[in-house]
């Protein structure tokens, strides 16, 4: 399972948005790493080292490579609609962000080794794919094993504060969600401007 092993905090750092990694860690150091400190910061980009920085912003949130994010646009091309949202849609209804919506797990990275582990099922048949897209009406449950049960009450424990998104709904006790919809743009409310990201591979 091919993803990025790298430091977490850093990346935040490169792009000034807080994608993983440490809260604290990014706020004592908001601007970009390098030797050249806060005044690295001030060079003037380039309107495609703009529209780079946003891509390379969204397969970070969705910790999928640049071969694995290129299919995604292709997909995503292929579909009717705003090539930019369709894009947006297939990131987001990735098995693995959607445990992680659930609550299933705290982070992206926890989701997606629930998933690969088989620790996650999916309409009742197990799935180890964390780039599965699951579709309006799939039903996402826990393994009935005590060993899943108990990484997935730990993952619930930490994630009982966070709200999880419209199109989604989750029982918590019995460690079963659904997808109820598609989500919209307005549902993903992404950290990167979408349409950026479809003139860079345009070009």
């Amino acid at each position: 399972m091919a993803r990025y092993t790298g430091p977490k905090t850093r990346v935040s750092r490169r792009y000034g948005v807080l994608i993983e990694g440490s809260p604290k860690a990014f706020e004592r150091k908001n601007y970009p790493p390098g030797v050249h400190g806060p005044k690295g910061s001030r060079r003037k980009l380039s309107d495609y080292a703009l529209a780079l920085a946003e891509k390379q912003k969204l397969r970070h949130q969705y910790g999928v490579l640049e071969r694995q994010f290129r299919r995604y646009f292709q997909t995503a091309l292929k579909q009717r609609g705003v090539t930019g949202e369709t894009l947006l849609q297939l990131l987001e209804t990735r098995l693995d962000n959607v445990v992680h919506r659930l609550g299933f797990a705290k982070t992206l990275r926890g989701a997606r080794q629930l998933v690969a582990h088989g620790h996650i099922r999916v309409n009742g048949r197990k799935v180890n794919i964390a780039s599965m897209n699951v579709k309006s009406g799939d039903k996402v449950a826990v393994k009935e094993k005590a060993n899943s049960k108990l990484l997935v009450q730990k993952g619930l424990e930490l994630t009982q504060i966070v709200n999880v998104p419209d199109w989604l709904l989750v029982d918590r006790e019995n460690m079963t969600g659904e997808m109820v919809r598609v989500p919209s743009r307005e549902d993903i409310n992404p950290i990167v401007n979408e349409q950026l990201v479809v003139e860079l591979y345009s070009r």
